[in-house]
């Protein structure tokens, strides 16, 4: 399969420094090019701009012929304006997936000085860092099954004060965040098994299929997800997680399964699918609990 740009990838790239070596640029195109990238004048420019010395500027070049992410290879991707580190390895952030940070960031509540957020499978740790720039300070909490994305996401985090943990979904997080969650970002894999073989060669073969492979139907990690969710979700907090389209309805029916009221939005230009569920505010008042006396039953 022949190399693209990543969804992450940047078309207006930085000019390159007086320093690098621009006489080298048709060369790197003519490679590039030939190894079938689409937007081999932009990433010839990223790569020449990000290499430190000759010898840096070689081996990047070898390295995304040979097929590995543009992302991999410069050591970041951009990600809602900002360049996110993303280690070899790694789940590059996708730019569809700026969608989902902005619904999330229409919900964070502004009542709260520092509004609790918890990012799961959050490899290099890009959701919670870029809503932590939109909105201002929270107190942000990730976690990645994967010791590679866990590394990445600690340093993406840091500016916004951000803890990251290792380990399965929930299983690592403070039991002390339970029922005070107010944004809870899901960017669970979603891809289903047998689809995992028909991705871009870039994903396939140099991303974790942890990042990827979402079970028989996609929904495996999702299901999980929300089955916890309320009781780490405040009274009217929100799960936001990332779906196809064909998937949306099926995530619609785990919501509301889950005790969540789950509504759907979508960007078509993003090509993004974005299902919320809300935890329900509890009701109060006198009708809200009735006693079984009260109803004509035995009080014994």
């Amino acid at each position: 399969m022949s190399l693209s740009s990543s969804p992450s990838f940047s078309s207006s790239p930085s000019s390159p420094s007086p320093s690098s070596p621009l006489s080298s640029l048709p060369a790197i195109v003519t490679r590039l090019r030939g190894a079938g990238c689409v937007f081999a004048e932009d990433e010839a420019e990223l790569i020449v701009s990000s290499a430190r010395t000759p010898s840096d500027l070689t081996a990047m070049v070898d390295r995304r012929v040979a097929g590995l992410p543009l992302e991999h290879v410069l050591g970041w991707a951009e990600f809602c304006g900002i360049r996110m580190a993303v280690d070899p390895g790694v789940f590059v952030p996708r730019r569809r997936t700026e969608f989902l940070v902005a619904q999330a960031a229409g919900l964070v509540p502004e009542d709260r000085p520092l509004p609790v957020v918890i990012d799961l499978c959050c490899g290099s740790g890009a959701l919670g860092a870029a809503l932590a720039a939109a909105v201002g300070p929270l107190d942000l909490h990730s976690a990645d099954i994967d010791p590679a994305a866990v590394r990445c996401a600690r340093r993406n985090v840091a500016d916004a004060g951000g803890r990251v943990y290792q380990g399965d979904l929930f299983t690592p997080l403070p039991a002390t965040l339970r029922g005070r969650v107010d944004i809870l970002l899901a960017n669970v894999p979603y891809v289903p098994t047998e689809e995992v073989g028909l991705l871009p060669q870039e994903a396939r073969e140099h991303e974790a299929l942890v990042a990827l492979d979402g079970g028989g139907d996609g929904l495996d990690v999702l299901r999980r997800v929300t089955a916890e969710a309320t009781s780490w979700l405040a009274p009217g907090g929100h799960l936001l997680v990332e779906t196809s389209e064909r998937q949306a309805q099926d995530a619609v029916d785990t919501f509301t399964r889950g005790g969540l009221i789950p509504r759907v939005v979508t960007d078509d230009e993003l090509y993004a699918t974005v299902v919320i569920g809300t935890r329900p505010m509890p009701v109060h008042g006198p009708c809200s609990s009735v006693s079984h006396a009260s109803k004509g039953g035995s009080t014994r």
